[in-house]
């Protein structure tokens, strides 16, 4: 979940939004809206408006909250969390590794569901100094808000306690069977497949009340249990590929068989000569044995063919200072996991200031694969 409007820093955690949090800030203040307006009939539109967009507003910082109680708890165990986004359905920190313990994986679960349950009791406390009295409707547009960021607060720390992997209860639910059985592994695929029959229950649920009339409340709910499943299965992947990857390392996955090609050869002549004839997506561009950068055919997509004999490879690369590279001793998931966060197919290898060799995603995967399929065979039962 990649952030595409940066709110900026905060504790070392970059602040962000994906382009759908715009869809649920609006359904929220809109509903935010009719409910004051149904609630209060002497406000003004100005006032019910107002009030709706600061309401709405608050809350996105109260999620903000959530996801920044459980990005300080990592970083304060070791676990480096840089940046958080808000997107359709919530938020989400994005941690750069798992938890190595299950007390880790216990407090920075259950830290986000303390700070919202505080969070509401603190705002439903202000509101009774603020003269509302419990089961009346708020007066004033301060008690209003108050009333509803703290209940809204004491449900989201209920939300994510259902022991539906990923949300935090799941989590939760992970770092206990993990302590009890000791296996990262197990635990997850337990957790896992809670989180699973929770998600299904949610689809279910939410397409009944569809058909009861519910409208876009069931489909919402439909759609939640499907993001759920979606989400404890790749989650469960990621641990697997790890307890896949664990005895590797970068320099057991890198080919050293990689292309060299020239910053002064034409793109036409190098896609020609290089990138047709011999199937390659990844070739170093060096000079003098120095790496100059790296292309792709991802750098030559947006280029026009008609003046690719006017374009040289130079012009087009991605230059070294914007090339992410890793260590031959590293573990082979540290290299599986930048290629994902940063969202690239290829690493060069580095070693004492020298390209040792490339690693691809499509070859770890072939050996993701091949790895897989011996697993299973080993784990399946012999014949007396």
């Amino acid at each position: 979940m990649k952030s595409q409007i940066k709110l900026g820093t905060i504790f070392g955690v970059e602040l962000g939004l994906h382009y759908s949090w715009i869809v649920i800030a609006l359904l929220i203040v809109f509903s935010l809206a009719g409910q004051f307006h149904a609630v209060n009939h002497d406000w003004s539109e100005a006032v019910v408006w107002s009030t709706a967009i600061l309401t709405g507003l608050l809350f996105f910082a109260c999620l903000f909250a959530h996801e920044l109680s459980h990005a300080l708890v990592a970083q304060a165990r070791g676990l480096p969390i840089h940046k958080i986004t808000l997107f359709l359905l919530g938020g989400v920190a994005q941690m750069e590794k798992e938890a190595s313990d299950p007390k880790t994986e216990f407090w920075m679960a259950i830290a986000g569901p303390i700070t919202s349950a505080v969070l509401g009791i603190v705002l439903l406390a202000f509101a009774r100094l603020a003269g509302w009295v419990v089961g009346s409707n708020p007066l004033t547009p301060g008690t209003a808000l108050l009333v509803w960021l703290g209940y809204i607060n004491l449900l989201l720390a209920a939300f994510n306690m259902i022991p539906g992997f990923p949300l935090d209860g799941g989590r939760v639910l992970r770092s206990i069977v993990w302590w009890i059985t000791g296996s990262v592994e197990r635990s997850t695929r337990a957790a896992a497949r809670v989180g699973q029959v929770i998600a299904a229950l949610f689809i279910a649920f939410g397409i009944f009340r569809f058909f009861e009339g519910a409208g876009l409340g069931g489909l919402w709910l439909a759609f939640i249990g499907w993001f759920l499943l979606q989400a404890s299965s790749a989650t469960y992947l990621q641990v697997r590929t790890g307890s896949l990857l664990r005895d590797l390392h970068v320099k057991d996955l890198m080919s050293t068989n990689f292309e060299i090609v020239s910053p002064n050869l034409s793109l036409q002549e190098f896609v020609n000569e290089h990138l047709m004839r011999t199937g390659r997506r990844c070739f170093l561009v060096m000079q003098n044995g120095e790496m100059l950068g790296m292309i792709t055919p991802n750098e030559i997509r947006g280029i026009n063919p008609s003046i690719w004999q006017f374009k040289q490879v130079g012009d087009v690369m991605r230059p070294v200072n914007q090339i992410h590279f890793v260590a031959p001793d590293r573990p082979a998931m540290e290299a599986l996991e930048i290629m994902s966060r940063e969202d690239v197919h290829q690493l060069p290898v580095l070693s004492d200031g020298h390209v040792e060799g490339v690693v691809t995603r499509a070859h770890v995967l072939e050996i993701l694969k091949a790895r897989s399929g011996l697993s299973d065979i080993t784990h399946m039962p012999r014949a007396a």
